[in-house]
């Protein structure tokens, strides 16, 4: 059985060739594997993924990876998945969930497998883009007290996502509890992500340490003005 989903695996040769050339505009990251790849810094990290699954995210992904890193790794955007960049990162055996135009269904139901070791683990680290993987874990944890609070969903997204989340606590109780008690923080990109933070912290519900990568210099004076490569 295979522990990924796709659109096209053969595409995985073409994935390769553009990741060869991202490499080589990225050189913050392959100075890390040069720097740190023997030490392997990461080790004993299991990284639950949940950004743009690009080339330059699968450049990031083998970076994680060298540095002695485990990952799973789904799209935080319906839209934004390469196919040719999620088939790379399949083929060369690391589990992702990414398929572009998958339905809003299919992109929660990703979402979740990234908490899915295949040895019945969970991860102990979220890198997150948006909060969607964060909201599992502490949305998730409530449902499994009370199943009421996916009663009301507000919009199509809330659909999908109850819809799963009730199949979750259905087939696997106590799934939500243990993918947060085994969390030991996260790290978030985006404003959007970080102003949910924000509001979970206030309102004491945040259940481990988060970084704020949004804010910090490397972003704020280079991505935000000259684009992401810089950062």
């Amino acid at each position: 059985m295979t522990d990924y989903i796709v659109r096209d695996i053969s595409l995985a040769d073409w994935g390769n060739k553009e990741i060869a050339i991202a490499e080589t505009e990225m050189p913050g990251l392959m100075a890390l594997r040069d720097e740190f790849g023997a030490a392997k810094p990461l080790k004993g990290a299991r990284i639950a993924g949940s950004l743009h699954m690009t080339i330059q995210t699968a450049v990031l992904i083998q970076t994680l990876e060298a540095l002695g890193a485990e990952v799973r790794w789904a799209s935080c955007n319906i839209f934004s998945t390469q196919d040719h960049a999620a088939a790379a990162i399949a083929a060369n055996g690391t589990p992702v969930f990414a398929t572009k135009g998958e339905t809003l269904v299919e992109y929660w139901d990703y979402a979740h497998k990234i908490f899915e070791w295949a040895d019945g683990g969970y991860p102990n680290l979220i890198l997150d883009d948006g909060g969607d993987a964060t909201l599992l874990t502490v949305l998730g944890p409530k449902a499994e007290k009370d199943i009421s609070v996916l009663a009301n969903p507000q919009n199509e997204e809330e659909e999908a996502l109850f819809s799963v989340m009730k199949r979750y606590i259905a087939e696997k109780p106590g799934f939500y509890s243990a993918i947060r008690d085994a969390i030991g923080g996260v790290s978030e990109e985006t404003t959007t992500g970080v102003h949910r933070l924000y509001q979970m912290a206030e309102k004491g519900e945040l259940p481990f340490p988060a970084i704020n990568v949004n804010d910090s210099v490397t972003k704020s004076k280079f991505d935000n003005l000259y684009g992401c490569r810089e950062s």
